[in-house]
């Protein structure tokens, strides 16, 4: 997978992830991916460091970006899902998604998730902890005027895998009784930049991450590796899917996306595919607008109640 693992990690060591504007502000002119602060404006609020859940003492944390106007209606929600290869950054890189989707009239959760480091946190510990926090969301959808019946994911990279699953699987985990009776399923997916198949591609260094990510080699748990692929999910009761890749990555190659796209068709998901001329994290102002234009224009289209 041209070393899609490693290279993922530290391709975002340097450029976190996401500093799309919303589309009635000017993009950015820099190649920073996210301010170093939060951006608010009058047309959102902020919540950090809110508590989803605890594992074995870890807390699990996300940050809430609210439309800043009380109206007592309820809101669809998105739930935002950083990249890192898994094994590193956090919520924070997703704030400028959460502020085009508040300023659109959404209640975006950033979240944090457990990361993988030596033998600790192996999968599928991502993808519990993400869907957990949409059942959390649901749970809790009254506090935030959320309308739990439409919830989207929005993820980049390594959280494009993890948003792609939560449109496709239920959770298997009911450790946690108060949030067993919720659904973990998500309405609509934005897949930015995602890997969707880690049998294809692949090269010793993707293996030896992969291997002990997953807890087995391909040659002898090749099932480990066929599970944790979201090509290898796609079913007719998928939810529908935005899929977002440039042209030019290097990291995750375009063959992924193109994949994932064909096995959703043949399914019969709705799925949108598009396509820019630039890498892994979209360098350019333009890119990023565009990406920012579609996914509200696509959360509009299938979470916005009718």
């Amino acid at each position: 997978m041209r070393k899609i693992i490693v290279i993922i990690a530290v391709l975002l060591a340097t450029a976190s992830f996401i500093s799309a504007q919303p589309p009635v502000a000017a993009p950015p002119s820099d190649a920073s991916a996210a301010p170093e602060t939060p951006q608010t404006s009058p047309q959102e609020s902020v919540q950090e460091n809110v508590q989803y859940g605890d594992v074995e003492g870890q807390k699990l944390l996300l940050d809430v970006y609210e439309p800043a106007k009380a109206d007592g209606q309820l809101h669809p929600a998105v739930v935002l899902i950083h990249g890192g290869g898994w094994t590193s950054f956090d919520k924070s890189t997703m704030r400028g998604m959460g502020g085009v989707l508040a300023r659109a009239g959404y209640v975006a959760f950033s979240v944090d998730y457990r990361l993988f480091h030596d033998s600790e946190n192996r999968w599928p510990a991502q993808l519990d902890d993400v869907q957990h926090a949409v059942r959390w969301v649901r749970a809790h959808a009254a506090t935030y005027q959320v309308d739990g019946e439409h919830i989207g994911a929005f993820g980049h990279s390594a959280g494009a895998q993890l948003a792609a699953l939560l449109g496709m699987e239920d959770s298997r985990d009911n450790s946690d009784p108060g949030l067993a009776r919720y659904s973990s399923r998500v309405e609509a997916v934005v897949d930015v930049s995602g890997p969707s198949d880690f049998t294809t591609g692949r090269d010793a260094d993707g293996d030896t991450f992969l291997a002990a990510f997953l807890g087995g080699d391909y040659s002898h748990h090749a099932d480990l590796w066929r599970d944790a692929s979201p090509a290898f999910h796609a079913s007719k009761g998928d939810a529908p899917f935005l899929i977002f890749h440039g042209t030019r990555d290097e990291n995750v190659p375009i063959a992924q996306a193109e994949e994932l796209v064909e096995r959703l068709k043949q399914a019969g998901v709705p799925v949108t595919f598009m396509k820019v001329d630039d890498v892994h994290t979209f360098q350019t102002p333009g890119a990023r607008l565009r990406l920012a234009i579609a996914t509200v224009d696509f959360f509009n289209r299938y979470l916005k109640a009718k």
